[in-house]
């Protein structure tokens, strides 16, 4: 690519003698085509004459020395990926580095790479070139101004992450070493109280009156003066974050001195319903009981100088199931994508941290923000400055969400979105409500061996270790920042709280975990802890003060990756990917062997000690902390709360001349009710393969389902369930009430699968803007409601949570004071054990019976319109709410829907768009036309006891009722009241209206309508939603267009965000008349090959020539996360799997010869950096004994090797030494530039591949994950040559390049390549995640069944005889 490399020693600024010699290497393009489409508008806003954009990426390589040529043609060799650049070489500059003072996660990750390749290199780091063009004049010169460069840099760069300059040579100030500030003190024995009140303002300790009263008595008694170390630890640990003070806190409401803290009230639901809770309060998550599962593990070697892989192995455990709901709000208004990605991240340690030990399994993610788009009739108030506005929120964030979870390589099963922001006018005042300060939660389900539940209060002795990546300045005081309203605190302190997230170190991590605790009662992990909020700081004094011991660190044993960090930034930064544990010093070794193994690099920090003492020593200076353990954590955070009430009215909701037409298309075009598809594409849901249910539903993958449902073990049906409930709106009027819709919308979210009610556990998470006139009233009437008066009721308990109670955004615009205040929210997410995942239901409609629509309205027809989408979609409030006003009911309506389950052909609970809205997502998913009639829903009066209905002027009855009439069917069709809509075939009709009576329920439950399938008798209404009241039809659509309103949000963002050109496609096939759907169709006799699976495996003994079981090398490096699924597979069809490292070829602990097949597994080795399996298969080509044994291996006749996703990447890089691949391609960058998570039509073609025979003509779902799986013939490769083994094609059976149906969009749908002789395959899909029915979002299957995927094991090892 005609890379030159300058070298450069340069001389860092300080008296060092290290002189770094910084080489500099050309990179490929940084901007796609529509990228620069997207950005010239925005430029051009800043100057009109700019025409173009440009970018390339530039590399900076520091080492020590000179680097020698050869060196330099590796690195040359290295860093070359993507497209050549081909833009201006002149024009303005710009320069966009990472922020100086850090080290970016690519650099990270880039640095691995080298090393691994054997570079010496001290580290790789690239930056962005930004060239504009600017059109001249025939005479003069158009310049831009320093102010409009200015104006350039900031739209080019984010200030949280990235510096901005203008010229290229300034960049090498990233590699500047800083000196380090040194410990400093605050005289509080010469200064007293005033100088720790200096303190707390400069440093932004965000301490209380009385902390600072505290910690003045507490140095005075010490007799001596706190250092800055001691204050950022002391503010971190004893912030509102981190120890609950609101919510321990004594209230007084209205002069009445209350029994009960808020916690108080929480911890009173797991007393009287402790069934089934094994851990609740007292860990990083909480535990369930689960059930008896088949494990399949692989454990490491137990010696440190083990020879040989280890083995899968198959065994029976107990294994419960945890369960942690985490938000991270503050740091994605400041910066949304690190600030949801580290969300994800340090929810995801949480699960990792349990016990002593744990495994994470499925995640949820959660957005509420203010309005996206201005709304007519509502005028907007603006933001802050340093805070994102809501649509990038929306735009970042998720992405940040997404892709922690997909390159840690957990799949995000579940979420929410909700837009809310208006002016509520009561009688008392006007607040602007809303989420300037969004909620972003993240959390999920894991998996814990039943004997690692509860940490051991280690002795005196133990090391206390640090495992993962390294510490950096940043989030310096983030725990205590986000215990601030935003736009309180200066913003350079809110700048410090940004995080920086680099999941695949914590996968390497979660690694080192997993080898521990699979290790049963020889687990070396004695206690661990995540570090999140306040670091080190906060981590390590639990951890010990846990085990009732003191501690001695050694602040320089802390590994670091920045130069320049001061003691308090070593000791209190908020770096993710850490973990502290406390191991028996003779586990050392072992565990030493593990982490190499992993490279996962760790530290011992320091000792656990009888003396309850905490000493943090520096080898290089005075001891930054020496203070007794009870300093540290013994001041009761006791606060007194005295709290007023205050009672505010409203005006009723007016639908007065209301259009049902209009009405319609509003709600279902609001962010709230809308496709969430934009969320959803972008996230892994098939890592692991233990996803039974997602949210996307049917032939169509509509996302529609509510309840995520995972697998407890590959070989059974036993497994988890969860689900999401929040009514936050209703709060602005009712906040009881919201608190008790959210717990009961969980609950019939979650109702979507086979649960017992008493195995339900609710986490429970609380925001709310404490301090603001009525809202901590409010909040504790919520509480109460819910823990005091609802869950006992339920006899369920909330044994997880959180809080997070400054929920407003305040600030001043020219001299207007300006405030963005939230309701009280509660975010509640509902979990269950469950026996059997198959009884689990979704949304879609049955499309070919005849069958009924049954609503079972819990609301009693009072039909309350406040707080609902209508509502907000006409700028108004109202002033009753739905709510819960009967617990039993919602009892009576699990038992029912239990009780009907056999009969059901459909279940949607009603939530936000009312019975109108899950009606149409029904209809979409299914793909059908539905009659609604609302008849039974707009009588006034039962007819009997109140007769309004049959009396009055009858002859003019019809023009004096229209008006209440239409007000009516409005209300009827859009009120939020919690409820469910059933579809049962209308010849179960009568039985299931029984059932409901059985359970109290029938005077409630109405036939509200039928679907009418495309045989249907009646044409009228097939295609079609329509209303019916007094036999009239009052409103008619189209399904498509009404699919089309309601995928338009997603449609807007993914312009912005994604390629504009896949974006329009996308949206034009969604709800699509004449699109048959996806369909398995199996030419080969289809029953015989499925059955095929089946019978090999029940007995694998029958053809004689299966008795041995030859072994496979399940291959992985760094970052690799879908290896086990893989090997259960090979399993599974008589194969011996082995886990096998890079790091054990590496070391020659395993070798390629002892093994018959080579399986490379999907995930995100480097994190994807250098180009997709561009840096693992370098860590071979690079290493001479690895290239040999490779080479070797792929020579032999005798061998098999697949490649899958990033293993399919890493065998296309290595084609050279394959023999018969020569012709294959680069996989590059999806066309769409997103990762890419769906299930996907594919063909398997005629090909020599060993593993696809007698598959060929089969078309079928398969699950699809990645985002770099463009088939790239441009700089390798021939596709004249090239044997395609398999392609996409869209729903009606055709090889397609058309997105999403092609989601990489490669020439001819091209998904997987083999050689001439079909030993050796690579495919971009993942068979190995959809080897049971069970698994598929989708199949037409049985679900008990093997999916004809598991033919393509069967046939390897038929092959291999």
């Amino acid at each position: 690519m005609g890379h030159r490399a300058t070298q450069s020693p340069f001389f860092p600024n300080q008296a060092a003698t290290v002189t770094l010699h910084i080489s500099q290497f050309e990179g490929g393009n940084a901007l796609s085509d529509f990228r620069v489409q997207q950005l010239l508008p925005r430029l051009q806003a800043i100057h009109d004459k700019i025409t173009g954009v440009a970018a390339r990426f530039v590399h900076l390589v520091a080492s020590d020395a000179a680097p020698a040529q050869a060196v330099v043609e590796q690195l040359t060799g290295l860093l070359a990926y993507g497209d050549p650049y081909a833009g201006p070489t002149e024009g303005p500059l710009l320069v966009v580095t990472p922020r100086f003072g850090t080290v970016s996660p690519w650099a990270s990750k880039a640095t691995d790479i080298a090393h691994n390749c054997g570079l010496a290199v001290r580290r790789v780091e690239r930056f962005v070139e930004y060239r504009l063009t600017v059109k001249q004049p025939l005479l003069g010169k158009t310049v831009l101004t320093p102010a409009q460069l200015a104006q350039v840099a900031d739209l080019l760069h984010d200030r949280m992450t990235e510096s901005a300059m203008l010229d290229r040579s300034q960049a090498q100030e990233l590699f500047t070493a800083l000196e380090a500030a040194p410990l400093a003190q605050v005289d509080v024995l010469g200064g007293g109280r005033a100088a720790l009140v200096a303190a707390n303002t400069e440093f932004g300790l965000a301490l209380a009156d009385d902390e600072i009263d505290y910690l003045v008595n507490a140095f005075t008694t010490l007799n001596r003066n706190p250092s800055d170390v001691e204050l950022m630890m002391f503010a971190q640990a004893n912030s509102e974050h981190c120890r609950h003070k609101i919510f321990n806190a004594e209230f007084t409401i209205d002069g009445v001195a209350q029994s009960k803290s808020l916690f108080g009230m929480i911890r009173n639901t797991h007393q009287l319903a402790p069934q089934h809770s094994v851990v609740a309060y007292s860990d990083n998550a909480s535990v369930m009981e689960g059930y008896e599962i088949e494990r399949f593990l692989a454990k490491s070697a137990s010696t440190a100088d083990g020879k040989g892989a280890s083995s899968y192995e198959k065994s029976s455990a107990l294994h419960h199931v945890l369960m942690k709901v985490e938000t991270h709000n503050h740091p994605t208004a400041i910066s949304p994508f690190p600030g949801a990605s580290t969300g994800a991240g340090g929810e995801i340690r949480d699960e990792g941290a349990t016990g002593r030990g744990s495994k994470p399994k499925a995640g949820l993610t959660g957005f509420t923000v203010s309005k996206l788009w201005p709304q007519a009739g509502d005028v907007s108030i603006g933001k802050p400055e340093h805070i994102a506005s809501p649509l990038s929120i929306m735009t970042e964030g998720p992405l940040g969400g997404a892709a922690f979870n997909n390159e840690f390589g957990r799949p995000n099963l579940l979420g929410y979105f909700r837009e809310y922001e208006q002016t509520v006018t009561s009688d008392v005042d006007s607040i602007r409500r809303g989420y300037h300060k969004p909620i972003m939660i993240a959390g999920g389900l894991g998996t814990i061996d039943a004997t690692q539940t509860h940490k051991i209060e280690f002795p005196a002795g133990s090391l206390l270790i640090q495992l993962g990546g390294p510490g950096m300045r940043i989030g310096m005081g983030g725990s205590a920042a986000s215990s601030m309203a935003t736009g309180a605190n200066a913003a350079s302190l809110d700048f410090d709280s940004v995080q920086r997230g680099n999941p695949e170190i914590e996968r390497r991590a979660q690694e080192v975990i997993n080898q521990c605790w699979m290790q049963g009662a020889a687990n070396p992990i004695l206690a661990i802890h995540d570090v999140g909020a306040g670091g080190l700081s906060n981590a390590f004094p639990e951890l010990t003060n846990d085990a009732g011991r003191g501690a001695r660190f050694d602040l320089r044993a802390v590994p670091l990756e920045e130069s320049g960090m001061s003691p308090k930034e070593i000791w209190c930064n908020e770096s993710q990917e850490r973990y502290v544990m406390a191991i028996a010093p003779e586990s050392l070794a072992a565990f030493t062997a593990l982490c190499e193994r992993e490279r996962c690099p760790f530290s011992v920090v320091g000792v656990a000690t009888e003396e309850r003492q905490l000493i943090v020593a520096d080898a290089t200076a005075e001891t930054p902390v020496d203070m007794p353990m009870n300093v540290l954590l013994g001041k009761p955070p006791k606060m007194h709360r005295d709290v007023k009430t205050v009672a505010r009215s409203f005006k009723p909701v007016d639908l007065t001349g209301v259009s049902l037409q209009k009405a319609t298309i509003a709600v279902l075009a609001h962010p709230t009710v809308a496709s969430k598809r934009f969320l959803i594409t972008i996230g892994d849901r098939t890592v692991g393969g233990m996803s039974h249910r997602d949210q996307m539903v049917g032939p169509w993958q509509v996302p529609v389902a509510d309840c995520a449902v995972t697998l407890a073990d590959y070989n059974g049906f036993a497994g988890e369930a969860m689900a999401l409930g929040e009514r936050t709106p209703l709060a602005a009027v009712n906040a009881p009430a919201s608190g008790r819709m959210a717990v009961a919308e969980a609950i019939t979210n979650l109702l979507a699968a086979p649960f017992d009610l008493p195995r339900v556990k609710l986490s429970a998470n609380w925001m709310a803007a404490c301090g603001e006139p009525g809202e901590d009233a409010a909040l504790y009437a919520t509480v109460k409601a819910v823990g005091m008066e609802l869950c006992p009721a339920l006899g369920i308990s909330i044994p997880v949570g959180k809080d997070s109670l400054s929920m407003r955004t305040q600030w001043t615009d020219d001299a207007d004071k300006k405030k963005v205040t939230s309701p009280v929210s509660l975010i509640v997410t509902a979990f269950a054990t469950l026996a059997d995942v198959r009884g689990t239901l979704t949304p879609q409609l049955n499309a070919t019976e005849d069958t009924t629509l049954i609503l079972v309205d819990l609301g009693k027809g009072q039909n309350r319109m406040g707080g609902s989408i209508l509502a907000q979609t006409l700028n108004q409030v109202g002033d009753t709410v739905p709510d819960l006003d009967d617990p039993q009911d919602l009892v009576n309506l699990v038992n029912a829907v239990n009780a009907l389950r056999p009969k059901l052909l459909a279940y949607h609970d009603r939530s936000d768009g009312g019975l109108f809205a899950a009606a149409c997502e029904m209809a979409f998913a299914g793909h059908v036309g539905v009659a609604l009639n609302v008849d039974l829903l707009v009588t006034e009066g039962d007819g009997i006891s109140d007769s309004r209905m049959d009396v009055g002027d009858s002859k003019n009855w019809a023009g004096q009722v229209g008006p209440r009439r239409e007000e009516l069917t409005l209300k009827a069709l859009f009120t939020e009241e919690l409820g469910v809509l059933l579809q049962v075939r209308t010849a179960d009709r009568d039985t299931a209206i029984q059932t409901l009576r059985t359970h109290g329920l029938a005077k409630h439950s109405h036939i509200v309508g039928k679907t009418r399938p495309a045989s249907s008798a009646i044409p009228a209404g097939v295609g079609e939603v329509q209303v019916w009241r007094d036999a009239k039809a009052v409103f008619t659509a189209k399904l498509e267009d009404l699919h089309q309103v309601w995928d338009s949000v997603s449609w807007k963002i993914c312009q912005q965000r994604d390629n504009p050109a896949g974006a329009d496609a996308e949206h034009a096939a969604a709800g699509a008349a004449a699109d048959p759907g996806m369909h398995v169709f199996l030419p080969n006799s289809a029953p015989a090959l499925a059955g095929s699976a089946q019978a090999a495996s029940k007995d694998v003994a029958a053809p004689a020539l299966l008795l041995t079981r030859p072994k496979v090398a399940v291959l992985r490096e760094q970052g690799v996360n879908s290896h086990t699924e893989m090997a259960y597979a090979f399993g599974l069809a008589g194969f011996d799997a082995f886990d096998v490292h890079m790091t054990d070829l590496q070391t020659g602990r395993a070798q390629l010869q002892d093994f018959q097949a080579v399986v490379a597994c999907g995930g995100f080795s480097y994190g994807d950096t250098l180009g997709a399996g561009i840096g693992w298969a370098r860590s071979i080509t690079f290493n001479p004994v690895l290239a040999a044994q490779f080479k070797a291996f792929f020579a032999r006749q005798d061998t098999l090797a697949l490649g899958v996703c990033n293993g399919c990447q890493m065998f296309a890089e290595l084609a050279d030494i394959i023999p018969g691949a020569q012709a294959w391609p680069r996989f590059t960058t999806n066309r769409s530039e997103r990762f890419e998570a769906r299930l996907s039509m594919v063909e398997v073609l005629e090909s020599p591949s060993v593993f696809l025979q007698g598959m060929a003509g089969s078309r079928l779902p398969i699950a699809v994950a990645h985002g770099e799986g463009y088939a790239n013939f441009a700089y390798r490769g021939d596709a004249s040559q090239a044997i395609a083994a398999m392609r996409f094609v869209d729903n009606y059976g055709a090889a397609t390049e058309a997105y999403p149906f092609n989601p990489n969009g490669s020439a001819g749908g091209l998904t997987a390549v083999t050689t001439q002789d079909g030993r050796f395959t690579a495919m971009m899909p993942h068979p190995e995640r959809v080897f049971r029915n069970v698994q598929m979002s989708w199949t037409s299957g049985d679900t008990s069944d093997f999916s004809p995927w598991m033919q393509l094991w069967h046939n390897a090892r038929r092959w291999l005889g």
